[in-house]
Order: structure tokens, then sequence, then C-alpha cells
């Protein structure tokens, strides 16, 4: 069992605004905290030694993939400068995203825990102190090194690749769906419960190429034509389909589709939720067999938003069709 505190661990605070840092509003606009502020706000992070790092305040909605890689050569420096774990802050909305990214590509021991707020400290309750000293813990936790890049709040530990934010309100809004936490954070104690496996991490590619990657997301709805996605290759590299259930669309959509994966990388996910894509249970026009026929990649048991990071970052890295397969059956 590892102890609540271990005081010879170094740990690397980095703080991207959110909810977490929220202390209302003023004339000049929202006031935010700072790390120094954040951390006063937990006595018991006083017993180790925090290197706190006030990056960027940045809404996560704003967050970009290349302000998100350059907070991982960051957290990277600080590791190699001796910091045993990374700590960072951010907004909830899009942090299920940020973390997948940072998994793909993290090629260190060291833990790198994300971590926000549902309730900013202006009101009844904020969850942020007690998020943040549970992913600091964790962050120094010898258990948690070589898990790669955790999310942490309500005292739940999980893995990047399969936690979701499920609830636009509640603290308990994280959740991975088709695993559950890793672990827990108990009376202090860091408990891992399951070790997932690690996948060799991708390398960051340059800022240019990112840019010049686009990938769109297409959720299919009841009766949907979907005109516009023969124009989709006009400005985009790749296209993800949030297909239904277990991965089935409108058959009338379903050519469409097929005409786009001779173009570019089409992945298919789900929008349900949680659960897989199949690959030959039904074979109607629209299903999983008939379009993965046509040649769409079965993007597996990642969701639409998780297929989207992955299919950005390996275009940016010049993968051909071939390559965003063999990746899809890795990672999915």
């Amino acid at each position: 069992m590892t102890s609540p505190m271990l005081p010879d661990e170094r740990i690397a605070l980095f703080t991207l605004g959110g909810t977490i840092a929220m202390a209302g509003h003023t004339d000049a606009g929202v006031r935010r905290l700072t790390g120094a502020d954040l951390v006063a706000a937990v006595p018991a992070l006083g017993d180790l030694r925090l290197e706190v790092h006030d990056t960027r305040a940045v809404p996560s909605p704003d967050l970009t993939f290349a302000q998100v890689l350059d907070l991982v050569e960051e957290a990277s420096r600080a590791v190699e400068a001796g910091a045993t774990g990374v700590v960072v802050t951010q907004g909830t909305d899009t942090l299920e995203e940020t973390a997948f990214l940072v998994d793909l590509v993290w090629p260190h021991e060291a833990p790198f825990v994300l971590t926000g707020a549902m309730r900013n400290p202006t009101l009844a309750g904020p969850d942020g102190p007690a998020n943040l000293l549970a992913a600091v813990r964790t962050a120094a936790a010898p258990t948690a090194r070589g898990l790669g890049t955790l999310v942490v709040l309500n005292d739940e530990i999980h893995a990047a690749r399969s936690v979701r934010k499920t609830h636009s309100t509640s603290t308990a809004s994280f959740a991975s769906p088709n695993s559950g936490p890793i672990g827990h954070v108990i009376e202090g104690y860091v408990r891992i419960l399951v070790r997932p496996s690690r996948r060799e991490p991708l390398p960051v590619p340059p800022q240019a190429a990112l840019a010049a990657a686009r990938v769109v997301l297409h959720t299919v709805t009841l009766d949907d034509h979907a005109p516009y996605l023969a124009e989709v290759p006009r400005m985009h590299q790749g296209l993800v389909v949030a297909g239904f259930g277990v991965g089935h669309v409108p058959s009338a959509l379903a050519p469409a589709l097929g005409d786009l994966a001779q173009r570019i990388p089409v992945v298919l996910a789900s929008r349900a939720g949680s659960g897989s894509v199949l690959r030959q249970t039904y074979g109607a026009v629209g299903s999983e067999t008939d379009l993965q026929r046509r040649g769409l990649i079965n993007g597996g048991l990642l969701d639409p938003y998780k297929s989207r990071v992955l299919l950005r970052l390996l275009l940016a890295l010049g993968a051909d069709r071939t390559a965003v397969a063999d990746a899809f059956a890795l990672h999915g």
C-alpha cells in the first residue's frame, strides 16, 4: 500500500485554468486562481515537493492540439530534470480528449495525471481541492509509475484510453464505461487495482504537419442523408463516423462513405457511449461488415472523440491508410 505522503517525491504541477481555477467574475472578466492559490487551498500538499508552473489560463474548449503537445514537452523537461510525476489542472470539457492525446505520446515511466473540478471555488462544496490532492498523491505513488496518462477525479483513477465525461454537472461525472476505474484513492492511499497494458508512444509531429492535418467528425442520426460529406476531402484529410450501435449507418449513406474511404481514411466508431464497433455480425447495407468492405476502418472500443484524436495525430505523422488501420487495430 502506498503511503499518502511521500516527501521525497518531486511533482511538477502545471495549471491550464478551467473550473478548478475560477474564482468569480469581475468587471475585467473571470478571476482565475494561480497554481500557488490552488496549492494553498490544500494544506496537506505542504508535505510534498511541488514545482508549480502557471502555463496558460485557457478555457478547455479553447485548447488546441499544439498547446497540449507543447505542454507535453514542458512536462518532459520537468521529468528529465528530476520530477517523479506530473499533474495538470484543466477544464473538464475536453479533459478526456487531452488526456488521450497526451497518453499517445507520453514516453516516460513517470505518471502524467490530469484533474479538474465540476464545482468552482465560489460554490458550496467545491471539489477542486480534493481532486488536486488525489491527483498529486497518485502522481507521487510508485505504483502509478508505468501507467502512462491518468485522469483522477472523485478519488477515482482512470486510464486515459477509457475515461469519458458522462454528466454535465455531477462531481462523479468521469467514468470509464468499458472497464471502470483502474484504481482509487482511499483514506489518502493510492490503490491500483488493474494495470492496463501500454502501447509504444507515438512521436510528436511537427506543428506545421499538425496544423495541416484536419479531421472532421460526423455523428449519424435518424434519417440522415448528410449531403455535405461529399465535400469533406476538400478541407479535411480524415473523417470519423460515429455510427449507430455497433457501427451502423442508414443504407443511403453507405455508398457515399465508401467513396470517401477511397480518397481519405474514414474511421467507423460508435456513438453509443460504450461498447465496441463489431466486425462481422451484421451484413445488411450500412452494417459494420458492409462498411468495412467499402474501406472504412474499424475504431474498435475507441469512442468517436478519441478516434478523432488518434486519426489526426497519425495523419500529422504522415501515416497512410494501411498504417492508420494498423494503429486503430492496436489502440482500438
